[in-house]
């Protein structure tokens, strides 16, 4: 008797150890056939898919709008202030509106610019940011007498030139000014605008400065 005993504690102890090694296999892998009545058949779980990234950048990735900023400026050898000499040059006299940076229809970099005689009739004078050179020049054909007079008005007001204006953009944002341009405000008198744009990540940088005080204004970032 006593010898039945131990065999059937020693079935148990083997069944107990059976099962927890089914246990842990499970784990890993799908077993049938850990019970009594199993065909000794295994099947390998479905692996699990790796999460992934939606929507993600890679780190220091630009927005369409910046990696256009940045070819620009840094495509563009002849600064603003050069650009608009060249530009005031062609009129004898004359006053500088507005100047910005664009790309051109050939694709190359542009310094667009605006400028007035003393009378008030505008000019577009476009520059090639590269080589300096004058490819656009002509009368504003849409202008009136009262055109004319406002816009001879507004720059007599402005009493900061555009180089002053710029420079204090950039001792606020370190870049490079890539547009100057004199607004009319009827409640502050003349302003002007300068865009600042900082080479590392594309980003712009718009002032608004007072063209009688040289106060800025306004300061706002444009990151996209």
């Amino acid at each position: 008797m006593s010898s039945v005993s131990v065999h059937s504690g020693g079935r148990r102890r083997r069944g107990r150890v059976i099962g927890a090694l089914c246990a842990v296999a499970a784990s890993a892998v799908v077993v049938s056939g850990c019970g009594d009545g199993g065909q000794g058949k295994t099947s390998a779980a479905a692996p699990t898919a790796p999460a992934q990234a939606v929507g993600q950048t890679t780190p220091g990735g630009l927005t369409r709008d910046q990696t256009e900023r940045q070819a620009l400026v840094t495509s563009a050898k002849i600064g603003w202030d050069e650009a608009a000499d060249t530009a005031l040059a062609k009129v004898p006299g004359s006053k500088l509106i507005e100047i910005k940076l664009k790309r051109a229809q050939a694709g190359t970099p542009e310094w667009e610019s605006e400028i007035a005689a003393a009378d008030g009739t505008a000019h577009d004078v476009h520059v090639d940011a590269a080589s300096g050179q004058v490819t656009q020049s002509r009368v504003e054909s849409d202008q009136d007498n009262e055109d004319r007079q406002q816009l001879a008005d507004r720059l007599s007001k402005a009493k900061i030139t555009p180089q002053r204006a710029a420079t204090t953009a950039t001792d606020r944002k370190q870049g490079t000014v890539s547009a100057v341009g004199l607004e009319g405000a009827d409640s502050r008198g003349p302003i002007w605008s300068v865009d600042v744009v900082t080479k590392n990540d594309g980003y712009k940088t718009a002032f608004d400065i007072d063209a009688v005080s040289g106060e800025v204004l306004r300061e706002e970032v444009d990151r996209d």
